[in-house]
């Protein structure tokens, strides 16, 4: 538990929930230890908690040692998001939804950002618009407001892997990310199939000559992903799974599970890896 994030149940809902929810909107998370989709959201509202800083609060209620909590509000599924602010039910879900949706659902309440936070709203969408440089610029400036927060480093990191500042990226994330560290493995992984980048062109010659050289192909997938050609390079690695799945005990499914979990880290790739993940799921079965 943290300041932003924390346990509540019948005795302290008041002052922790009610009281709380006049000043900053109360995320009230209903969850339940057997609930399976409840292992993903919980875990994800926690993060996000962190990063955004006290713009919300996350209030969480195991429903099943609070019943009279979830019948006063009307749960009928775990798990449950309602939101109070200033004595209002203002807003709610049910199921685990993607980090991408979870963060437009925050964003319709969430309390402004301070300085920092401003600027790294700005850079990502510097970001969208291809503008790297300058989101970068805003990244630094928000980090000096804000030198305690791993969220912006990230941002700064990615930014810098986007621009092929690969040496720096990699001195950047030499250091601990306690508060990030899902995220920071991600990036790492990310910066690591950059490095040994093969001629891509002498690698497709030899799979345009050997169509069934799965080595070959899979080191296409690893160039082009050094390269950030990551639809190519999970498309090559697919490629490898129809062609045969148990080429060198299913390395062409690892190869594509090693691109998802670099790329996990950005919400940029999140469609990309949806994507791929039915594809390959298609393949399997």
């Amino acid at each position: 538990m943290t300041q932003f994030s924390f346990d509540v149940s019948i005795e302290d809902f008041e002052a922790k929930v009610l009281i709380a929810a006049e000043q900053v909107p109360v995320v009230v998370d209903f969850w339940a230890p057997w609930c399976e989709p409840c292992k993903v959201l919980k875990p994800l509202l926690e993060k996000l908690a962190e990063e955004y800083g006290g713009r919300f609060l996350l209030a969480k209620v195991n429903a099943d040692e609070n019943p009279e909590l979830s019948q006063h509000f009307g749960v009928r599924s775990i798990p449950t998001v309602k939101v109070l602010f200033q004595g209002q039910l203002v807003d709610e879900f049910s199921g685990a939804l993607p980090e991408g949706q979870i963060r437009e659902f925050l964003d319709r309440f969430a309390l402004p950002a301070g300085p920092g936070g401003n600027l790294r709203e700005e850079a990502a969408a510097l970001v969208a618009e291809g503008k790297l440089e300058e989101a970068l610029a805003r990244l630094v400036e928000a980090s000096h407001a804000k030198p305690d927060d791993q969220a912006i480093q990230l941002d700064a990191i990615d930014v810098l892997m986007q621009l092929g500042r690969n040496d720096e990226a990699k001195q950047l994330l030499a250091g601990e990310y306690s508060s990030e560290p899902d995220r920071a493995n991600a990036l790492r992984a990310r910066l690591a199939l950059a490095d040994g980048a093969a001629d891509t062109a002498e690698v497709e010659a030899r799979v345009g000559a050997n169509p069934d050289n799965h080595g070959a192909r899979l080191e296409l997938s690893r160039a082009y992903a050094a390269q950030g050609r990551y639809r190519e390079a999970m498309e090559a690695a697919l490629e490898v799974v129809r062609r045969d799945r148990f080429f060198e005990q299913g390395a062409g499914r690892k190869a594509l599970l090693q691109l998802f979990e670099a790329l996990g880290s950005s919400e940029q790739y999140d469609d990309l890896i949806r994507e791929f993940r039915r594809k390959l799921s298609a393949t399997l079965n």
